[in-house]
């Protein structure tokens, strides 16, 4: 299992929401290039870029996020506002490795289905969870479609995996919930990326245990409170 360090960008800054609200920024880091490269620089094995700017529909970064799947020498997953195949073709064509789904796939299955077979093994579905409930619109409504439903729909669909974040503790430097975590993670039909509330290596290693296949950390990355740099096998537990 791996680290992924978390790249959040609104209004072109690199951020971090408490559970997705626009108003609650921690940081705001202008350069976003530096801040992937200092984490490639550590040994970061991935880099995992959050467009909330289109997510919430506004302007999007992905040519900012193209130019640093160029530019660094380890893969990228890119998800928020992605909702045309064009864009997807462009991502692809531009050598990112991951491409995360949410509001559309979501809401049209069949548009999923036809994404991924066109990308077998690139796309990543991203079900974000907020108690029950499939969130969707940058976290702002929730989807018809509960956790299970989507599982049986994505059953036999090529995806790269699911992208996991439970909103609730997203941000809040409070550690993993990890009775939900174990819950999605058992029961879902592909391997499972987890995100929010990741704080301590040991959340890392319950989330393992869990058999997650990575784990996409954010504000305790940032802040110092997770350094996994410093572990005896880089970036992995």
């Amino acid at each position: 299992m791996i680290a992924i360090p978390a790249i959040d960008v609104l209004d072109h800054n690199v951020v971090q929401l408490v559970g997705g609200d626009a108003e609650t920024k921690q940081f705001s880091l202008p350069d976003i290039m530096e801040v992937a490269r200092s984490w490639v620089s550590k040994g970061a094995p991935r880099l995992h870029l959050v467009d909330l700017d289109g997510a919430f529909g506004r302007s999007n970064n992905l040519r900012a996020f193209t130019d640093i799947a160029r530019g660094v020498d380890v893969p990228v997953q890119i998800g928020g506002g992605i909702r045309d195949i064009d864009t997807i073709d462009k991502l692809v064509s531009s050598g990112v490795k991951g491409i995360i789904l949410g509001t559309k796939a979501i809401r049209e299955p069949e548009w999923l289905r036809m994404v991924a077979d066109r990308h077998p093994g690139r796309i990543v579905l991203g079900m974000d969870t907020k108690g029950d409930c499939i969130a969707i619109k940058g976290w702002q409504e929730s989807s018809q479609m509960n956790v299970q439903d989507m599982f049986k729909v994505i059953e036999d669909m090529p995806l790269a995996g699911v992208l996991n974040t439970n909103i609730d503790v997203e941000g809040r430097l409070g550690g993993v919930n990890l009775e939900k975590a174990r819950e999605f993670i058992e029961g879902c039909p592909h391997p499972v990326i987890s995100s929010g509330g990741i704080t301590t290596e040991d959340d890392m290693l319950a989330l393992k245990d869990c058999g997650a296949m990575a784990g996409v950390v954010g504000l305790a990355l940032y802040t110092g409170m997770i350094r996994p740099w410093e572990w005896a096998v880089p970036w992995h537990v």
